[in-house]
């Protein structure tokens, strides 16, 4: 049932909220749908269109009906785009966006200054003499070509609103001039701190165009991290997500003197202050700026100009500030692109990861651009369970998942096999060893597929990747942290092959990706185009500091010289500080200097090897740490997997049905935490002390084998501290509670 009203001030039967906050400056013709259906899921659609400051307004019609996909102009949601289906677009054609490709001159590839301009690493090796292109030029290139192709979709109350790329565009030039009518000064920025939404987007777009820098902030960072960023960077202007983001700013405010604005982007503002703004009256005060405004700030940009900021997580000490050119984002998204098979215009993302990670916001934002990809915004509560929902609902294309997300992917599946019966447990177990040998074949160069494979497809592969929502994943990734090989060959067995990817913020996120056909397993790929990989002071078996050169790699560090000459040496090579070798052409990653433990005999051991035996040997272990720096021998901490309070996300001392499950097998009728700390289950200390016997069986050298061991009183988290917002373990912090715990003697 639908029902059409053109009403231009009154929505008497839907959350006038949504307009307010999302579609404002907007003349609308709008439709509800009162049910509709995106994938399996139920929903309500509004539509919309609009007519934004002069620019014509090419009316697509976004609709939904009962037992009907979604469809944009009449033409099913998600369709390739065709000549026959896309109108031609109605861009700003005032501005020669050729002219923001031109490289300023620059006396250094560095800078700690977001004003000053770098020198482009442009070689004569392939990719890297591609021609320098600035992200409004990018933009505009994608919204000619596809208009009308959905670009954003977010659900609210219930309701899917979506922007097409003409739409996105638009909206990016009202919020580009309020930022400048607020009064964003060139190369100050605009701090952004919130989850993953539309607002977010277009004001880092926005924050682009007004001639500012894009700088987000961890929406788990205290205020008084949030005043060091906003000092940092400059910051003239604040976007924040709701009250709570809101009330960390208004506490440190009187810190921030260049602060000229506060926008809430969700809901109404509960604090009535000066300068203090709706994500309606934003746009409301954009409309009524001319596009002069924005013509004059775009006249300032330039490829190798600064554009945006990313903190790093500041495991030790402040955060310091990456700062990226446009050519560092536009290249790096294209090189991408060249070894990744990618479909313009119908590719489908979904995001959740943090935005003020780098990994998220290359993916999310400038390779969506680049690929025509339409994003797909989770909800708030995405790590909290809500993400598998999403992903059953959207069947993303791309899919980006940190190691820990995939861990619990991997879980989820093995305890729903374990309500199975015994027939569907032995098909599984059948073929998954179908799958698994199906995929190294294919990693190897062997042709075919083993006997059989249409038969496992059909029983277990194809229904599982339904069940995920991946059915039509065609890319899975990897990245932030080390994968374990086990959850790796666990997804490979059931034909989801993940695909790791390498880099840091330094690198603008990707060095080295991984694709269908070019892979290894624990590898983290190749070099992206362009770029190249020198290991530097190797060892005797080829391990050295992994050192990456190319036109990703940053600009400097925002205000520290210093810091930047640390991280570059003086030929440009960034020092990335991770140690690994090479296999052909395959970059193995293999520990971490500044992880590495030096035992008090003098040999050095990488942990994380030995973490990642210890955990597959005990699934029960949800994290684990070694520690023996400067000690006679190595000793582990172990946390293990237990419930979590969803509103909070702090683990629990109830032990997961997993758990309790491998507790039973082992004769513990242990329940909680409680019940294992300190020795007091002997059933349960056996088996983990053959768990340990086992992974020590693998160590590499009697100095490498773990000793002893400890169980926390409570698992890692993001709350608690010892998780990063990618979930990465901040080992800094865990040494101090270790030494809270009498059970590994820190004298031994």
């Amino acid at each position: 049932m639908t029902s059409e009203h053109n009403h231009s001030t009154s929505f008497p039967f839907i959350n006038k909220s949504i307009f307010r906050d999302n579609l404002s400056g907007c003349h609308f013709h709008y439709q509800t749908i009162f049910k509709g259906k995106m994938g399996d899921a139920e929903v309500g659609v509004i539509n919309y269109n609009n007519n934004v400051d002069g620019l014509k307004d090419p009316k697509p019609s976004i609709s939904v009906t009962n037992g009907q996909k979604a469809s944009l102009n009449g033409v099913p949601f998600g369709t390739k785009p065709t000549p026959e289906t896309v109108t031609q677009s109605h861009v700003d054609t005032t501005i020669n966006y050729e002219d923001l490709n031109k490289v300023v001159p620059a006396s250094s590839y560095i800078s700690s200054n977001s004003l000053e301009p770098v020198k482009l690493r442009i070689t004569d090796k392939e990719y890297a003499n591609n021609s320098p292109k600035s992200i409004p030029y990018l933009f505009h290139q994608v919204v000619q070509r596809i208009p009308n192709v959905t670009a954003m979709v977010v659900k609210r109350d219930g309701a899917l609103l979506k922007w097409s790329y003409t739409q996105y565009y638009e909206q990016v030039l009202i919020v580009a001039k309020a930022f400048i009518k607020l009064g964003l000064e060139p190369g100050n920025g605009v701090g952004i701190l919130g989850f993953n939404a539309p607002e977010w987007f277009l004001s880092n777009l926005g924050a682009i165009y007004a001639g500012g820098v894009s700088v987000g902030i961890y929406t788990t960072n205290t205020a008084d991290a949030c005043a060091f960023v906003a000092e940092d960077s400059k910051v003239n202007i604040m976007v924040v997500e709701n009250h709570q983001q809101l009330q960390k700013i208004l506490e440190v405010k009187h810190k921030l003197p260049l602060l000229k604005a506060i926008i809430v982007y969700s809901g109404e503002v509960a604090v009535k202050q000066p300068n203090i703004y709706s994500w309606q009256e934003i746009m409301d005060i954009g409309q009524e700026v001319p596009m002069s405004a924005v013509h004059e700030t775009l006249k300032l940009i330039a490829p190798n100009k600064c554009c945006l900021v990313i903190y790093t997580s500041g495991t030790t000490g402040n955060p310091k500030g990456v700062m990226m050119s446009h050519d560092n984002l536009t290249w790096t998204a294209n090189s991408v692109t060249e070894l990744i098979t990618t479909n313009f215009g119908n590719e489908h993302i979904v995001s959740y990861l943090p935005l003020s990670h780098v990994a998220a916001q290359l993916l999310d934002i400038y390779l969506a651009i680049t690929v025509g990809a339409t994003v797909y915004f989770a909800q708030p509560d995405a790590l909290k369970g809500t993400l598998a929902l999403t992903l059953q609902e959207v069947h993303p294309t791309v899919f980006l998942g940190v190691p820990r997300v995939w861990e619990k992917i991997v879980d989820g599946i093995k305890n729903a096999g374990r309500q199975s019966g015994s027939l569907k447990k032995k098909i599984a177990v059948w073929a998954k060893g179908v799958g698994l040998k199906g995929n190294y074949n294919r990693m190897n160069g062997r042709a075919g597929k083993p006997l059989l494979w249409p038969v496992a497809k059909a029983l277990v592969f194809k229904k599982v990747r339904g069940q995920l929502g991946l059915d039509r994943c065609r890319l899975a990734l990897s990245a932030a942290a080390p994968i374990m090989k086990e959850t790796l060959e666990f997804m490979m067995s059931l034909d989801i092959p993940v695909y790791e990817t390498y880099g840091m913020s330094e690198s603008t996120g990707p060095h080295t990706v991984s694709t269908s056909k070019r892979f290894r397993i624990t590898s983290v790929g190749v070099d992206i185009p362009g770029s190249q990989t020198r290991l530097h002071s190797p060892d005797q078996d080829g391990n050295g500091e992994v050192c990456m050169y190319g036109r990703h790699i940053f600009m400097g560090y925002l205000n520290a010289p210093e810091k930047t000459k640390d991280a570059l040496d003086e030929e440009g090579w960034l020092h990335s500080g991770d140690i690994g070798k090479k296999e052909n052409e395959f970059l193995y990653i293999t520990g971490r200097i500044k992880e590495l433990i030096i035992t008090a005999g003098g040999e050095n051991i990488a942990p994380c090897p030995i973490e990642e035996s210890v955990k597959e040997e005990l699934p029960i272990i949800s994290h684990c740490m070694l520690v023996g720096d400067k000690r006679k021998f190595l000793s582990i901490l172990l946390t293990l997997k237990t419930e979590i309070d969803l509103d909070t996300q702090v683990p629990k001392d109830e032990l997961t049905k997993a758990t309790k499950e491998w507790c039973r097998r082992v004769n513990s009728q242990a329940n909680t935490v409680q019940d294992l700390l300190n020795g007091k289950d002997e059933n349960v200390v056996k088996a983990i002390e053959n768990g340990i016997e086992k992974a020590n069986k693998k160590a590499v050298s009697r100095a490498a084998k773990v000793q002893k061991w400890a169980i926390l009183p409570a698992d890692f988290s993001i709350p608690g501290g010892e998780l990063g917002p990618t979930l990465k373990m901040r080992r800094p912090i865990i040494h101090k509670i270790m030494d809270r715990h009498s059970t590994i003697d820190k004298n031994d």
